[in-house]
């Protein structure tokens, strides 16, 4: 009995492994980690622009005016209960309820390179603080 167990265990090991390496990664090199990141930082910098006064605004307020170089946002702590919207949100309708109310602006869409961007630029300035999700 201990025999079939062991072999039935071995062979849903082995099919375990298989699928597990079928999935990996492709490779790449340095050259792909330089590309890669080239291409992260310029929509960082689009971001940066669009933080610092690029974004549409009916009254020519910016989200540097209260976040200057994006402090006080907390990427860090997202997804998390936002009181101005009354549930668990993303950072990203965060950044729309500040787009609609102080830049009384019309909101992006999550997927936007617009709203990309803000978020790439927001977590750029914030690089090296520990996730801590939900924390207030």
């Amino acid at each position: 009995m201990d025999k079939h167990r062991n072999i039935s265990m071995a062979a849903a090991l082995s099919l375990f492994v298989g699928l597990a390496t079928a999935g990996h990664a492709d490779e790449f090199d340095t050259e792909d980690l330089k590309r890669w990141q080239a291409e992260f930082m310029s929509v960082v910098e689009k971001g940066d622009r669009l933080f610092h006064g690029g974004l549409k605004s009916r009254n020519s307020v910016s989200c540097d005016q209260c976040h200057p170089n994006a402090t006080n946002t907390h990427p860090e702590t997202y997804p998390k209960f936002q009181q101005q919207l009354g549930k668990v949100a993303v950072l990203g309708e965060m950044i729309n309820w500040c787009i609609m109310n102080p830049l009384e602006s019309e909101p992006l869409a999550l997927d936007s390179d617009e709203m990309i961007a803000l978020q790439a630029y927001i977590h750029w300035e914030r690089r090296g603080v520990a996730l801590t999700p939900g924390k207030h």
